[in-house]
């Protein structure tokens, strides 16, 4: 006698097709990260190059004044943030005076330059740098 078996293969493709639609759906998840990770590479690479000119700038306004001894921590401190190419860029700078025969002036330039919203957003990106300037 003989017993007709039926189902087993409808039972493995089922199998077959929910495996493969979980596989489709994490490759999905890994291209958006993908994506995601290398969008976030350049916004963090052009909030540098902003910070960067936002620096110069403020080389270049505390490098204008003279004598050097006029050099306050407005002098290249911008009042409003500076605009470039999208991105807030904030400088400001401290100077301080030491003598050493005759006097010398050190002047710290900070710039921080963001764009994409508040801080902990996912599109926030922020880069700052300094630099220090001797008169």
């Amino acid at each position: 006698m003989r017993v007709a078996q039926k189902g087993f293969a409808a039972i493995a493709a089922i199998f077959l097709v929910v495996v493969l639609a979980a596989l489709g759906g994490f490759m999905v998840s890994i291209s958006n990260t993908a994506q995601l990770d290398s969008a976030k590479d350049i916004q963090g690479s052009r909030a540098y190059w902003a910070a960067r000119a936002g620096l110069e700038w403020g080389l270049g306004a505390a490098s204008a004044v003279s004598p050097p001894s006029s050099i306050t921590s407005a002098t290249c401190t911008s009042a409003t943030p500076l605009a470039i190419d999208g991105f807030s860029v904030q400088v400001s700078c401290t100077a301080a005076t030491y003598l050493e025969g005759d006097p010398h002036y050190i002047i710290k330039i900070t710039s921080i330059a963001s764009a994409g919203g508040a801080p902990g957003s996912i599109g926030y990106v922020e880069r700052s740098v300094s630099a220090g300037l001797e008169r």
